[in-house]
């Protein structure tokens, strides 16, 4: 069985998107995880999968990824294809003040699991990089990002950028050539809330800044990430 025939057999198993994330994460409990500003979801068991071999199978095209402007600390605007090109990028959306343990909390938790492994492979190293979007621009200001990435954003390898965009007009061409659809909640006399509903997805782009991997919440697992990571970086050696 392939890693892509275990995925949807794991899916198929559990019954409600709960059994998922603790297939997952190994635990019947996500809530009960700690959410620390810059580490991310805390007290989650190590994950008990052993993904098939980087270069065993092969990753396809699917989508380039969009154009943009962003904003990192008190750099200038730069292009988004600064932060998707010219390395094995894993670039996914957040918002500061998210609480949903399934949601910017638990996408972050793979991150830092994920850097972790990185930093110990010298086939990534200085090949990957880590982007966290902000889904709230008005919020999350460059500053607000860099003191949620903590001390992840100040260390170089791999490097974690945590960007966000001057506005909401935009981030919006971005979200939708992602296909990452995002909506604040609003009460039911139509105001506002402090929520952003969102599908969890995480990307994986090719130094050419074309998207091969989505992962969903169910089926993010480090070791797979990693793992996918290595097969890119396969390919772009057996490509040059």
């Amino acid at each position: 069985m392939n890693r892509r025939d275990a995925a949807v057999a794991m899916a198929a198993a559990c019954k409600s998107p709960a059994a998922m994330i603790a297939a997952v994460t190994g635990t019947a409990s996500v809530a009960a995880a700690q959410f620390e500003p810059g580490k991310g979801l805390t007290g989650l068991p190590r994950q008990d999968f052993t993904p098939p071999p980087a270069g065993s199978y092969r990753l396809p095209v699917i989508q380039p990824s969009p154009s943009g402007l962003v904003l990192e600390g008190d750099r200038w605007p730069r292009r988004l294809s600064a932060y998707t090109t010219g390395a094995i990028t894993l670039l996914g959306f957040v918002y500061t003040y998210c609480s949903d343990p399934v949601g910017c909390p638990l996408a972050f938790a793979a991150m830092v699991d994920v850097r972790e492994r990185i930093a110990r492979l010298p086939q990534l190293r200085n090949r990957a990089r880590l982007v966290s979007l902000s889904f709230d621009p008005t919020h999350d200001t460059p500053a607000a990002m860099q003191a949620y990435g903590g001390e992840h954003a100040r260390t170089l390898a791999p490097r974690w950028h945590f960007i966000t965009t001057a506005s909401m007009s935009r981030l919006a061409p971005i979200l939708a050539g992602l296909g990452q659809d995002a909506e604040v909640e609003r009460n039911a006399d139509g105001t506002p809330t402090r929520v952003i509903t969102h599908v969890l997805k995480v990307f994986l782009l090719d130094p050419r800044g074309r998207v091969r991997e989505i992962y969903s919440a169910a089926f993010l697992m480090p070791e797979v990430i990693v793992n996918d990571m290595l097969t890119l970086a396969l390919e772009t050696d057996a490509a040059s």
